[in-house]
């Protein structure tokens, strides 16, 4: 089991990372609008061009790459909303059932189709035609209709890769429950991340 909670702690290591970096890029998604919005009225009123396509997509880019990349974070810190009418009221041995069965029999399942069903849409959008013999076509690389858009074929890659390490963070929270379940000293207590399963009491005989 300790090999398995290695994984499990490398995995959620690595889209915690990825979380804190797309917290920052919230930073960016708020200035690219501040930027666009003054742009917009501030060009009106001096009869200049001060925004662009670009910024306008950029912006819509990053919010993509934020709620994409962002969602196998939150699944790490239980923070997707749930339906839970009864879940709430239950204890942690019945919550760690049900996210070990949702994470098994839904989560994991759906993301690996959707990554996919996502693969050949995203090589189409790189002009990748004869994968994985060649290399991409650059001049058939999907970009923005719009005069001085953005390319669109990055942010579209990023749909396989957000539901891929969503997939192994569901792999990771299978594991924690199993753990949990297992009675492991250490793992993390279901519906409560930042709480852990106390150590076994020592043998008094």
């Amino acid at each position: 089991m300790r090999f398995f909670l290695r994984v499990s702690s490398i995995i959620d290591t690595v889209n915690g990372a990825i979380g804190r970096l797309m917290g920052a890029a919230v930073v960016v998604l708020v200035l690219l609008g501040v930027i666009n919005v003054v742009g917009r009225y501030l060009g009106a009123h001096l009869g200049m061009q001060l925004s662009s396509n670009a910024l306008l997509e950029g912006q819509t880019y990053a919010y993509n790459l934020i709620f994409l990349l962002g969602a196998a974070y939150v699944l790490r810190q239980d923070g997707h909303i749930r339906v839970d009418i009864l879940y709430s009221s239950f204890g942690p041995k019945p919550k760690a059932w049900i996210d070990l069965f949702g994470a098994l029999l839904f989560l994991i399942p759906f993301c690996a189709l959707v990554v996919w069903l996502s693969w050949d849409y995203t090589l189409r959008s790189w002009g990748w035609t004869h994968f994985p013999h060649g290399w991409p076509d650059v001049e058939r690389m999907e970009r923005s209709p719009q005069p001085g858009g953005l390319p669109r074929y990055p942010i579209k890659t990023v749909i396989p890769l957000a539901f891929f390490l969503l997939m192994l963070q569901g792999v990771s929270e299978a594991i924690k429950r199993i753990a949990w379940l297992s009675g492991v000293p250490g793992s993390p207590l279901p519906g409560r991340p930042e709480a852990t399963r106390p150590p076994r009491p020592e043998s008094t005989a």
